[in-house]
């Protein structure tokens, strides 16, 4: 009798799983609805993705200088970063603030994120309800959400990784002077950096929904129908 109903239930869960393109059509129109709350998650990663950037070009262009460099360039160069580029020591406590300054932008951009999808789950809580009544199981729930999440990463990060390349190149292409900077170097740097930013901001994206989606999945119907918009 148990193997019959475990059947049951199997057969009943394939019946409501909808599609994944129906999922990303939902993504779509729920962002078009809260399009503020999904541009203020957008914000985040743009900016965390940006300042990430901006700190890998530097220590790019920095590290390219330093091995190619006048010792009027070094000057320079040593002006505009504020530390002393002929001093390994001096270098690699550089390097370790970037990378703590790094750190502390991304936790800052997941809190920021997870607080935006929290407030997303409440919103719709009805929405979220009337689904579950229809048959939508927890998957189909946390899928709708890590779908957006990473939909914000992936355009966040698209638009971030550009801007912070390209203000980090200026910064340092004035300090030092434009043709100190090795054109083919910069570009594989830019596209290196290009895909780690992609990378980091689509996967903090994903990560700072798994707690509202979790939220969201474990729901039931019967409150979420009951609560106010």
């Amino acid at each position: 009798m148990r193997s019959q109903d475990d059947r049951d239930r199997r057969r009943v869960g394939k019946q409501v799983v909808l599609p994944w393109g129906q999922s990303i059509r939902i993504c779509a129109a729920n962002v078009r609805t809260r399009l503020g709350r999904s541009v203020l998650t957008l914000l985040g990663v743009v900016l965390a993705v940006a300042f990430l950037t901006s700190v890998m070009t530097t220590a790019d262009i920095t590290d390219a200088v330093i091995a190619g460099g006048d010792a009027n360039t070094l000057f320079e160069l040593a002006k505009a970063t504020g530390i002393d580029v002929g001093s390994e020591a001096a270098l690699k406590t550089q390097r370790h603030r970037d990378y703590w300054l790094i750190a502390l932008s991304i936790l800052v951009a997941l809190v920021g994120i997870v607080n935006s999808v929290l407030m997303s789950v409440t919103e719709r809580f009805r929405e979220i309800g009337t689904m579950k009544c229809l048959g939508a199981l927890d998957s189909f729930i946390v899928r709708l959400f890590f779908f957006e999440s990473a939909f914000a990463g992936l355009i966040g990060s698209a638009i971030g990784a550009p801007i912070g390349i390209a203000l980090a190149t200026l910064r340092m292409g004035v300090a030092v002077g434009f043709g100190s900077l090795d054109p083919g170097q910069l570009a594989r740097d830019t596209l290196t950096n290009g895909v780690i930013a992609l990378a980091v901001g689509t996967t903090i994206s994903v990560l700072a929904a798994i707690y509202p989606a979790y939220v969201a999945a474990r729901m039931q119907p019967v409150e979420a129908m009951r609560a106010e918009e």
